[in-house]
């Protein structure tokens, strides 16, 4: 970042999976335009990176795209890997470019760290692939637990037992900088003041699930089956990240011949939902954000929502304030 970021300026809206926030975010970027403050939005979802899959990550369209400026998709092919330092690198020019040219940001997404990752301002630790590469080489899970209990203690117990991804980044971070991985940054369970307003949209649960289920309907209408198809062509070049990829997971699967059309959408389906439920608990940690009614909700509809999410972003931007954990979270 070349610069502290102006407090009031930007603004995050964030949620769940299907609870509206795209749309909701593209009616507030609209409205903004039209009354003379340039907006624009700022994607942070991981998969919506990925060039092709376009219907299953529930993309923005060509035509809103030309109707708002968008950043931050399309940015890599599905065989390459793709993480959050590369992420937060590709941010920063964007949002230094935003600035320059006198516009606000609108970030939106429903990935917690790549939030977390701008709005705090993370550095986050860098990747070592050749120690990696050999941690991985080592098929006891114990063995690793107790090389990072020498190397990190108080890392380990931030981690889940036997979860062995999180264990080989930090013994990764551990070994190739000589630091604990603990000691990187605050830390993602506190909540320091930020220059960024925070802002989500929250649907209970029952209306998360049918949402979810029309919109898997929408994208089969849609052509994600085919997406799928193009990816599962790929075989071993696919990166392991967007092979992961919820809806093309499954798909992949079924293309594959491992199971039916109808149990990948079930699986599909129920995946998301979970999904959706860790999406909410990581975002109501934070005591940061002004909750908001989704659209469909007492008979709101996107344009309404924005409407109240605008009037509390003019008057943070002309208090000159951002978001912190005390702030009135009722609006």
């Amino acid at each position: 970042m070349t610069a502290p970021r102006a407090a009031g300026r930007h603004l995050a809206l964030v949620g769940p999976t299907a609870s509206g926030k795209s749309s909701v975010g593209l009616a507030l970027a609209e409205s903004r335009i039209a009354d003379g403050l340039p907006t624009e939005i700022v994607s942070c979802d991981s998969m919506q990176v990925y060039r092709g899959m376009d219907v299953g990550t529930a993309k923005p369209t060509a035509g809103e795209q030309r109707r708002v400026r968008h950043h931050l998709i399309d940015l890599v092919e599905p065989t390459e890997a793709h993480d959050l330092p590369r992420f937060l690198g590709a941010a920063d020019e964007v949002l230094d470019d935003i600035e320059a040219r006198g516009a606000s940001a609108l970030l939106v997404g429903g990935t917690g760290l790549y939030v977390r990752g701008i709005v705090d301002a993370l550095e986050p630790p860098p990747h070592f692939p050749e120690i990696v590469e050999r941690l991985e080489a080592e098929p006891d899970t114990s063995v690793l637990t107790r090389r990072l209990a020498e190397l990190d203690p108080e890392g380990l117990q931030r981690i889940p037992p036997g979860n062995r991804r999180r264990l080989v980044r930090a013994l990764e971070v551990a070994i190739g900088t000589g630091r604990p991985f603990s000691q990187w940054g605050p830390g993602l369970d506190r909540y320091e003041a930020t220059p960024f307003v925070l802002t989500g949209i929250r649907p209970d649960r029952d209306v998360l699930t049918t949402r979810i289920a029309a919109r898997y309907d929408a994208q089969m209408a849609g052509g994600m089956m085919g997406e799928a198809a193009t990816l599962a062509g790929l075989g071993d070049a696919l990166s392991h990240t967007a092979g992961q990829a919820l809806g093309y997971r499954e798909l992949i699967a079924h293309v594959r011949g491992e199971c039916t059309l109808g149990d990948a959408l079930d699986t599909a389906r129920m995946r998301t939902r979970r999904f959706a439920v860790r999406q909410l608990r990581w975002f109501n940690r934070d005591p940061r954000i002004t909750w908001f009614d989704p659209p469909g909700s007492t008979g709101s509809d996107p344009v309404i929502v924005a409407g109240r999410i605008d009037d509390l972003w003019r008057k943070r931007a002309a208090a000159g304030t951002g978001s912190v954990a005390t702030v009135d979270q009722n609006p």
